[in-house]
This record gives structure tokens, C-alpha cells and sequence, in this order.
């Protein structure tokens, strides 16, 4: 939850990717990357735009979670095929998981 969030912040704050406030990067940036963290910002926008950048993050991360469930609701049998190989054998491999995936005609992403 951390990690969609975050994202969803950098999509409306860093790449103008909302179409409330617009193509305009939010906040400025500092590239002070320490101990992992991100990259920190100066918040120079007013509470009104902090109160629209929160409503877009949530509309964008509650989007992300109804795409999750939809998919996995929709999948439901495999899933439950899967947990049932795993309780058997404990691990399934790259080409087991690819050829339950590939008879229940389910479409993979490429992995660059």
C-alpha cells in the first residue's frame, strides 16, 4: 500500500499524469537521496492543491486496488488451481505457473 501510494503521488506531483490539476509537476524537488529514501520535496503549492494532489492520489490508488480485486475475482479458479499445486508440491516453477496460465488462456505481460 505504501508503494502504490507513493507512485500515485509521483504521478500527480512529478509527471502531471492528473487531469484535475493538469501537466505540471507539483512541488519542488531536491536530489537529496539518502539511506533509500526518496527523492525529498518542498511543498511551494496551497493547501487547496495539497487537498486536490491527496483527492487524485485516492482516486488513482482506489482505481488501482478495484483493477486488483476485479482481475483476481475474475481469476478465481486459477488462483484456487494454484494454492492447490502449492499445497501439494510447496513451489511451482516459472513453466508450471506458464502453462496454467497458457490453458486458462490468461494474457502475461512481457518482462523486459
Amino acid at each position: 500500500l505504501q508503494q502504490v501510494t507513493r507512485v500515485a503521488r509521483q504521478m500527480v506531483t512529478r509527471y502531471g499524469m492528473s487531469d484535475r490539476l493538469g501537466p505540471v509537476a507539483l512541488g519542488r524537488q531536491n536530489g537529496n537521496m539518502f539511506l533509500g529514501r526518496d527523492i525529498a520535496s518542498d511543498r511551494d503549492f496551497s493547501d487547496t492543491t495539497a487537498a486536490a494532489i491527496d483527492e487524485e492520489v485516492r482516486k488513482l490508488v482506489d482505481e488501482a486496488y478495484r483493477r486488483a480485486k476485479d482481475v483476481m475475482q475474475g481469476n478465481k479458479h486459477i488462483l484456487d488451481t494454484l494454492a492447490n499445486m502449492l499445497i501439494d508440491k510447496e513451489t511451482v516453477d516459472a513453466e508450471e505457473l506458464q502453462e496454467l496460465l497458457a490453458t486458462n488462456d490468461v494474457k502475461m505481460a512481457a518482462i523486459a
